[in-house]
Parts: structure tokens; C-alpha cells; sequence
């Protein structure tokens, strides 16, 4: 066991976990977010998520992310290949944008894949 300060622990291994469970990363993240709370003193961070479902309640289009400290981040965009060009990705794009401003948000940052939403670029 190594000691620096006074706290004492055991070197940490790193190792590849690709396949990591949701739950283990979530608790992870959570962990982290509690550390910028704490260290910003900002605790607004909220999930924002508009799901678009058809009439018997599958769903067929998503905009998630979150807010926190006037950013927001648009980290899952999706409509179902079938729904495709009837408007609904705008549809959930207009939401999401229109939510974080009313959030105070003034930037929203995402990524995707050049092959994902080819015409809407």
C-alpha cells in the first residue's frame, strides 16, 4: 500500500472495459457530476429529452442530452429509418434547442458521424 498525505490506497490498475455496465457508468458519471456541483457551486444540471412515439406508443424519434451551466449538449438524435423526411427530426431539433434556451443555454454542442443526417448538413 502507497501513502501520499495522509490518505493511504492501493495503486490503481487500468485495464480495458469496453463492455462496462450501464449501471457502473452511470454511477461513474454520476460521481463526476457530483464533483462539478460541488466544485461550481451549479446544481442545475437536468436531463433534456423529447420523444416522438406513434400512435401505439413505439417510439420513433429522439433528441436527449442534458443542460448544465448555461451548455447544453445534444448527445442522442434518432428517428426511425420508416419516419425519415417527414419533418420530425427538425420537429425534435425546434424542441430541444427551444428547451435549453428557455434554460438560459447559450451553446449546445453535439457530434455525430458524416454518413448520419446527410441531407440535413
Amino acid at each position: 500500500m502507497a501513502t501520499t498525505g495522509t490518505a493511504a490506497f492501493d495503486f490503481p490498475r487500468l485495464r480495458a472495459e469496453h463492455d462496462l455496465a450501464p449501471t457502473e457508468l452511470n454511477a461513474i458519471e454520476e460521481r463526476l457530476d457530483g464533483d462539478n456541483r460541488r466544485l461550481t457551486g451549479r446544481d442545475d444540471d437536468r436531463g433534456l429529452v423529447f420523444l416522438l412515439r406513434d400512435t401505439a406508443g413505439r417510439p420513433i424519434g429522439i433528441a436527449a442530452g442534458h443542460s448544465w451551466a448555461g451548455i447544453a449538449e445534444l448527445k442522442l438524435m434518432w428517428v426511425d429509418e420508416a419516419c425519415r423526411g417527414l419533418g420530425h427530426g427538425s420537429k425534435l431539433l425546434d424542441a430541444f434547442v427551444a428547451e435549453a434556451s428557455a434554460r438560459g443555454v447559450r451553446r449546445i454542442w453535439g457530434a455525430t458521424q458524416d454518413f448520419q443526417a446527410v441531407r440535413r448538413y
